[in-house]
């Protein structure tokens, strides 16, 4: 892969560990990364203090300004990108994207690239039946169970064509090649 352009939503759950895991992929490989952000994962990366480093890391930056501004669905449509991979997709996004809605930048992203040949990979954070461990922005632990509807719309998604749905963080890594 030489592009990859990356998708953050809303999701405090995984953000560390999928940021952390995207910049040793930078640092690793001469992929070019091309990071664009729905308004909630601004917010997200504003509450758990990343603002200032992601924008030092992944100098090609961009932010929501509507559904299809930035600018992106049309180069990954034509194969300008290697791969999309949202990570991590709020269940909100989840539930969008399996129900054809593509009213925000990264919802529409996906609509439109997955009429192309780019492949599309998510990782949901609601995708596992019963309880998950998860960390506020201060750092402390809390417990969250996942709503049916939302695993249900998880599945839905590994379902969809040109969509291949991530099961942790660590599963980007053997798509750049470094298991």
């Amino acid at each position: 892969m030489k592009r990859i352009a990356w998708g953050i939503t809303g999701s405090g759950d995984l953000i560390k560990e999928t940021y952390e895991i995207m910049v040793d992929i930078s640092k690793r490989t001469d992929i070019e990364f091309m990071v664009f952000l729905s308004k909630e994962g601004e917010t997200v990366m504003k509450w758990y203090r990343m603002w200032d480093s992601i924008q030092h890391d992944f100098p090609n930056f961009k932010t929501d300004a509507g559904p299809n501004s930035p600018f992106i669905a049309g180069p990954l449509q034509v194969g300008h990108y290697d791969a999309l991979i949202i990570a991590p997709a709020t269940a909100n996004s989840v539930a969008k994207i399996v129900h054809g809605i593509a009213d925000t930048l990264v919802t529409n992203v996906v609509a439109q690239t997955a009429k192309g040949q780019t492949p599309i990979y998510i990782l949901p954070v609601d995708q596992f039946r019963g309880e998950v461990t998860t960390y506020a922005p201060n750092g402390k632990e809390m417990k969250l169970k996942m709503r049916e509807v939302d695993v249900r719309n998880s599945e839905k998604l590994a379902e969809m064509e040109n969509i291949t749905v991530l099961k942790s963080p660590n599963d980007i890594y053997k798509l750049v090649g470094l298991e």
